[in-house]
């Protein structure tokens, strides 16, 4: 083959996408538009079986500019929810240090600062809609798979198995796929978020759902934080938030299957904040102990011939904003690899995916991990540092 060719992935080599976040649902969306035979295997029992999570915003230059590439701009400006890229940032006495309700102007999408916001259930939605039907295989949870021929077999938890000549791991941090391309584990990266759902908040802490007003809120005091946004099906998300050590939960001995005791922890914790803060937990039914784990941010490893990874599953880093979109770019970045001309073979293709996706991540990485003093145990310098920032990106 001659490498002003176009190396043949399309249309007589399988791919198998392994998650069907937004970064798997993307890179199939882009690879069916070049006419590639993909399939997603998500373990999630059917597309409504659960709910998918608070808000997400979108980037100029990662998430909208992959849209745009993908033909779904219209579908993403039908479905987005106008306002929502707000902040309201407060006090632990409930005190606003910045409330963008007060503005009246709206985003526009021509500017290269405005962060629309969608529910992920909505993004879910419009990226499944844009693909072929049966590509999305439901009930498919990844167990192990083995090599066959040039390529793959794979094997599901339900008994099921496929076969693939390609093999993408988009499926998070904790995913199954990403020990067939490197051995590289997750440090602890300091901080830890209690989560909590609130399925009615008008009605169980009707304070605190209008303190959020449809909006990102991060309440700061010195050491701790709350972020509260509104889900999808109107329901509310929130992250209760500090710098623990790494093997807190055993030392503390809270059983997190004990939904009282959580409770209890969280209201000593947070005594001194404004009560409408306590109504979260008082309403919230379950919470999860999330330990903010990163992969290091000079990972290296030698690219295999058949199978790669992308998103969190490549570069977990703690909560910045950038996730999704990173992983959408991601899935623009191996489509564009894959179906090029630039390369004599896949294997070259996944390399130079590889490469790009690990040096863009390792920017981001660490600034995230920068950051993690100033959003989830602040300082009252980072408070006025961030309430600055604000400021000057509303002027």
């Amino acid at each position: 083959m001659e490498a002003s060719q176009s190396i043949q992935v399309v249309p007589h080599t399988p791919v198998a996408i392994v998650g069907g976040g937004p970064g798997g649902l993307t890179l199939a969306r882009l690879l069916q538009a070049k006419g590639v035979e993909v399939k997603v295997y998500e373990r999630d029992f059917s597309r409504d079986s659960r709910v998918q999570g608070a808000i997400v915003d979108l980037h100029f230059e990662s998430g909208l500019k992959v849209l745009e590439a993908a033909g779904l701009m219209d579908a993403f400006k039908a479905n987005y929810l106008p306002g929502a890229d707000k902040f309201r940032l407060v006090a632990p006495d409930g005190r606003f240090y910045v409330d963008e309700h007060t503005q009246d102007s709206e985003g526009s999408f021509e500017d290269e600062r405005f962060r629309p916001e969608i529910s992920r259930g909505a993004l879910r939605d419009l990226l499944l809609d844009s693909l072929l039907p049966d590509t999305v295989v439901w009930d498919s949870q990844f167990t192990s798979m083995k090599p066959s021929g040039k390529g793959w077999e794979l094997h599901f938890k339900n008994g099921t198995t496929a076969r693939a000549d390609v093999v993408i791991g988009s499926d998070g941090y904790r995913s199954k796929i990403r020990p067939y391309v490197t051995d590289i584990a997750a440090l602890y990266s300091g901080a830890t978020i209690i989560q909590g759902e609130i399925d009615d908040p008008e009605k169980d802490c009707p304070a605190m759902n209008a303190l959020v007003h449809n909006a990102n809120l991060i309440a700061m005091g010195t050491g701790k934080s709350i972020a509260a946004q509104p889900r999808g099906d109107g329901g509310l998300a929130f992250y209760a938030s500090s710098l623990y050590p790494e093997n807190w939960l055993e030392t503390s001995g809270i059983d997190f299957s004990n939904v009282e005791e959580v409770r209890a922890y969280l209201t000593d914790f947070y005594q001194d904040w404004n009560p409408v803060f306590h109504t979260l937990f008082e309403a919230c039914p379950r919470f999860i102990l999330r330990p903010l784990t990163y992969f290091p941010i000079d990972q290296d490893w030698e690219a295999k011939p058949n199978v790669t990874i992308l998103g969190d599953a490549a570069h977990s880093m703690p909560p910045s904003g950038e996730g999704v979109n990173t992983a959408m770019l991601d899935a623009l970045d191996l489509s564009e690899c894959l179906t090029s001309n630039n390369f004599t073979d896949i294997p070259s293709a996944i390399a130079q995916f590889e490469q790009r996706m690990r040096a863009r991540a390792a920017e981001l990485a660490k600034e995230a991990l920068e950051g993690i003093h100033d959003l989830f145990s602040p300082s009252e310098a980072s408070i006025k540092k961030l309430i600055d920032q604000f400021n000057q990106s509303g002027n």
